[in-house]
């Protein structure tokens, strides 16, 4: 799976910059081809010094040393003008990359079902844009290009080291299979310990998130230490896994620094016995064994052990981005909100009719929580559902705007099957003013108007005004331009509710749905949205969901439910002349829970 996210990412990046990508690659090879030629000059500079008679001939030595020079100079200067061109073309590549896999992941979950933001937490879902597009961006502005060099630099090295001297090289592969052991043993064992550092660290972000926006709640049960001991739990799990993580990471560079100097020590002690010896040097290069063949090799050497230690110490960020963009994947591959339908409706050619026919539903496919649900909903009919939490009010709402599908039964609107309506189409006419309200950073006007985008000012203030909102938004410092941010946390409770209902008003939907709409509103204040809510509820097929009965009483149609089952129905006389549960719930012989 990790090797599937590497190829998949370089595809990835390869279809972001299709230019610039092959470009950087080309630098990189063209930076440790450089990098490694002066050895081969080095030698050839020493073999000068070496093989004349400077009181002789110093006049074609120093000519010929000041020309080997002359091309070591350059070559420096083209490795770091390369390596300048790969710094900045890097940078763009490496931000234009994060920037790409952020729209990606947004762009996906925006299309994604609210079945997945119940699933996984806050903290989690933003854990993706921040640490995981953290180690994304180590990956690919770092260990990637770091490793291609390492890669391209020892081949390199590998056959200069032929090229001189084939008895030397063998004596370099002892300290090669030593090192590629070390790294295998250590970076495999670091490996588990730095993926399980990235799943614990979402849930540590989780954790804080969910506890920093219930602190009110926190601390009005005293539960201050309690969370501290939870969030020391999980940030010792992860305390644990990164420090696992790291030190057999850390120790690597240490191991492989000792084995390079080792080697290095080694090549020379060899080198110096083949020399005196006089063992025939056996090469591409025809050279015979001496001080111009060893020199250079110890140089190569310490360049081969020198990337090879930069290949280690970049194992931490190449396992942790790879964990990192197989969240990241697993995010972009989560399937999209199914959307299998293929008819349009709009205001001009719909009624409203909502109908349940033998409805039956669970989040979980073996766990019903509704059962046989059959109901009509007519246009300007007010139909309200009652009953105790838990009893599905609120899952039959969700199942209207497809939130969720049905598993058995049907949903019809206005005779068509709801899931051969666009989901889109069919939200278009729908209004929908939920319990817990959901204000944006902008103005209370632009609030507004998020219900229709197209929607003028003075439609967003009538809104405001049907919904009783016009009376505290008029006495805001800057009225409908007054900032909000935080959602709303500058506004009461009751405040973020009449905003949310403006928000629903200025739709202009064919079908209401009112889920506890009124419940953050006092009694005064109900009052007068009540009247604005008729207004706004006549000739629209309204669904309300409430736990005041008296908000009820003038419903067309009143179903009251128990278990995910519709055990009574009728209008308010009706139901209080049954005296079932409605009456009792009315009454008071039976509170709703």
């Amino acid at each position: 799976m990790r090797r599937n996210n590497f190829f998949r990412l370089l595809r990835d990046i390869f279809s972001f910059f299709p230019v610039k990508l092959p470009v950087m690659i080309f630098l990189i090879l063209f930076c440790a081809a450089v990098n490694t030629l002066p050895s081969v000059f080095i030698q050839k500079v020493i073999a000068l010094i070496e093989n004349s008679d400077i009181n002789s001939s110093w006049p074609d030595v120093s000519s010929n040393l000041l020309t080997l020079l002359v091309i070591l100079a350059g070559l420096y200067m083209l490795s770091l003008t390369g390596g300048f061109l790969v710094g900045q073309i890097g940078a763009d590549i490496t931000q234009g990359v994060l920037m790409r896999f952020r729209e990606k992941m947004f762009g996906r979950m925006q299309n994604l079902p609210l079945r997945f933001f119940d699933s996984n937490s806050h903290g989690d879902i933003m854990s993706h844009y921040t640490n995981d597009v953290d180690s994304l961006r180590q990956l690919v502005s770092q260990a990637m290009p770091q490793m291609l060099t390492s890669i391209i630099t020892i081949t390199a090295v590998i056959s200069i080291m032929l090229y001189f001297s084939l008895w030397m090289t063998l004596v370099t592969f002892t300290g090669i299979i030593a090192m590629f052991i070390v790294t295998k043993k250590k970076g495999g064992r670091s490996a588990h310990h730095f993926r399980r550092q990235q799943k614990n660290t979402g849930q540590l972000e989780g954790f804080a998130e969910e506890i920093m926006n219930g602190q009110k709640v926190v601390k009005v049960f005293c539960h201050e230490e309690e969370s501290i001991k939870d969030f020391e739990r999980l940030n010792e799990e992860l305390f644990t896994e990164s420090e696992k993580a790291n030190k057999k990471a850390n120790t690597l560079g240490p191991i492989l620094n000792n084995i390079g100097n080792i080697l290095y020590a080694s090549m020379s002690v060899a080198g110096g016995i083949l020399i005196l010896s006089g063992v025939r040097n056996v090469s591409f290069s025809g050279l015979p064994m001496s001080i111009s063949v060893v020199v250079p090799f110890l140089n190569m050497t310490k360049q081969f052990a020198m990337n090879i230690n930069h290949f280690s110490m970049h194992i931490n960020a190449i396992v942790s981005g790879l964990a990192g963009a197989g969240r990241i994947y697993a995010v972009i591959d989560s399937e999209p909100e199914d959307d299998n339908g293929k008819i349009e409706i709009t205001r001009e050619n719909s009624e409203g009719k909502i109908e349940f026919i033998h409805v039956n539903f669970g989040y979980e496919n073996d766990i019903d929580v509704l059962h046989d649900i059959t109901l009509s909903a007519k246009p300007g009919q007010k139909t309200a559902l009652v009953g105790s939490t838990g009893a599905g009010k609120t899952t039959i709402a969700n199942l209207i705007p497809r939130f969720y599908d049905a598993n058995s039964g049907k949903i019809l609107y206005d005779g068509i099957n709801i899931q051969g309506i666009k989901k889109s189409s069919l939200r278009k006419i729908l209004g929908i003013v939920l319990q817990d309200t959901n204000l944006f950073t902008g103005t209370v006007l632009e609030n507004i108007r998020y219900g229709n985008l197209n929607a003028s000012d003075e439609e967003c203030i009538n809104a405001a005004k049907l919904a009783g909102a016009d009376e505290f938004i008029s006495r805001l410092p800057d009225a409908y331009d007054t900032m909000l941010s935080g959602n709303g946390s500058n506004l009461s409770q009751g405040q973020r509710q009449l905003i949310a209902i403006s928000r629903a008003a200025v739709a202009d939907p064919i079908v209401m749905i009112l889920d506890e709409a009124t419940s953050s509103i006092d009694t005064r204040t109900e009052a007068l949205v009540q009247r604005g809510m008729d207004a706004l509820m006549k000739d629209r097929t309204v669904f309300v969901i409430a736990h005041r009965l008296s908000t009820v009483r003038n419903a067309d149609m009143i179903l009251v439910m128990e278990h995910g089952r519709i055990i009574e129905r009728g209008t308010h006389d009706e139901l209080i002349a049954l005296k079932g549960r409605y009456y009792k719930l009315y009454t008071g012989a039976f509170e709703l829970s």
